[in-house]
């Protein structure tokens, strides 16, 4: 059972996936969330799927991406134009 400190919360742990990020208190990745949404599945069909989860956890991978991604160093690869 999770506890409330758990909720909306993402962890790392070697010994639970392997380290990957995932929604504290569960095994569920935190990638899966964001592959979810991003086909298509709102906030209500995830937790429908993973009733362990909560909106605030969903929120939570939201902003873990987010944080990954704004301090990632993003470099233009060069664009093929084919005719």
């Amino acid at each position: 059972m999770r506890t409330e400190n758990q909720i909306g919360k993402i962890e790392i742990n070697p010994k639970i996936l392997v380290g990957k990020p995932v929604i504290a208190g569960t095994r569920v990745p935190a990638h899966l969330i964001l592959n979810l949404l991003a086909h298509g599945y709102d906030f209500e069909r995830i937790i429908k799927a993973y009733p362990i989860l909560e909106k605030e956890d969903i929120k939570a991978a939201v902003e873990y991406a987010e944080k990954i991604l704004r301090r990632e160093e993003v470099k233009p690869l060069p664009i093929e134009v084919t005719k």
